[in-house]
């Protein structure tokens, strides 16, 4: 090997950046002896309602994250409702909890409940809730939070199962309309606990088209949508406004799948191909103001009315993919 080659490598390995040493996470949260120190009054006062509704408290402690407090305790089944802004239950899954907690014996995943005139409300549990209803059970565990409004913060985390699009949809529009009985505000203010405005319109069209195949329509609706700075009411009407116009935009898409379909075009791809033909922002590059909502699907809708079956080949359809139509719902 050259020695000129051999000195080049030597300077290069020894010009290489050192490497990074791993730092550690800045502590927070409670140690283990904090957990059960300084509990709060509002804790007290709830342990004494869930004695007085016919609970038992089994503990009380502070969350180790944030230190809020939490009651573990055994309520009355009769007592626990859903819910109700969250998804519809699914009879599978329940089946497959029943099963399965009929085969341990045992109820070993407590649901987070808050409390609500007198009775209590679950956001996380419903299957869990039915499957005991099933079994014949008496009582639910439940880590019990002192503050209502976490109930709509806690849908984040519900991984009892999970989520696809018509799921989430219909959780965050019935989420909505609990929050505009609830708060004042803005739609704006609670973006955080409704993810994506997009969800919400969705949600407000399966409502009307429990079929509707949301998976074609979610890229661009998720594109155009944005939350709306008016107060929850209103919002909510705007969001009713605008699933009625993805429903026309539907119609016409429809009427397009089935002029191709009459030509005995039978692929699973043909929603998708139709959609993904008469949407011009796929030319638009990102960035800049957002394409207006209304003026984006009456455009669409006036594309799919004009969408021409005549030119189109199987083979065009093929080389789309992507999720076919309908998409489980």
């Amino acid at each position: 090997m050259p020695a000129n080659s051999r000195t080049a490598r030597q300077v290069a390995r020894k010009r290489k950046a050192p490497r990074r040493k791993k730092t550690s996470p800045a502590r927070r949260g409670l140690s283990p002896v904090q957990t059960g120190e300084a509990l709060p009054d509002s804790a007290r006062a709830l342990a004494a309602e869930v004695e007085a509704d016919g609970g038992r408290v089994l503990a009380v402690y502070r969350e180790p994250l944030g230190g809020h407090a939490v009651l573990f305790a055994a309520l009355p089944l009769e007592k626990v409702q859903p819910t109700p802004y969250q998804r519809d239950l699914s009879e599978p899954h329940v089946k497959r909890l029943v099963s399965a907690m009929e085969r341990v014996d045992r109820f070993l995943d407590p649901l987070i409940a808050v409390r609500h005139e007198g009775s209590y409300w679950t956001p996380n549990g419903n299957h869990r809730l039915a499957a005991t209803r099933a079994l014949g059970g008496q009582t639910v565990l439940a880590l019990l939070i002192p503050e209502p409004e976490v109930a709509f913060q806690i849908l984040a985390l519900n991984t009892e199962k999970a989520h696809n699009l018509k799921e989430r949809s219909l959780e965050v529009i019935r989420m909505l309309r609990g929050l505009v009985q609830t708060r004042d505000g803005t739609e704006l203010d609670v973006a955080p606990l409704l993810e994506e405005p997009a969800f919400a319109t969705l949600g407000a069209a399966y409502e009307k088209r429990p079929r509707l195949s949301g998976g074609a329509y979610h890229p661009i609706v998720k594109r155009i949508d944005g939350f709306l700075d008016e107060p929850l009411s209103e919002a909510l009407s705007i969001r009713e406004e605008r699933a009625n116009a993805l429903l026309t935009l539907d119609d016409a898409v429809s009427a397009a799948v089935n002029r191709l379909k009459a030509r005995g075009m039978t692929s699973p791809y043909i929603r998708p191909f139709v959609v993904a033909r008469i949407n011009y922002l796929r030319f638009v590059k990102p960035g800049g103001a957002a394409p207006e909502f209304d003026a984006t699907l009456e455009k669409l809708t006036r594309a799919a009315e004009r969408f021409n079956a005549e030119k189109i080949k199987e083979s065009d359809i093929q080389r789309v993919g992507g999720p076919a139509e309908p998409e489980g719902e």
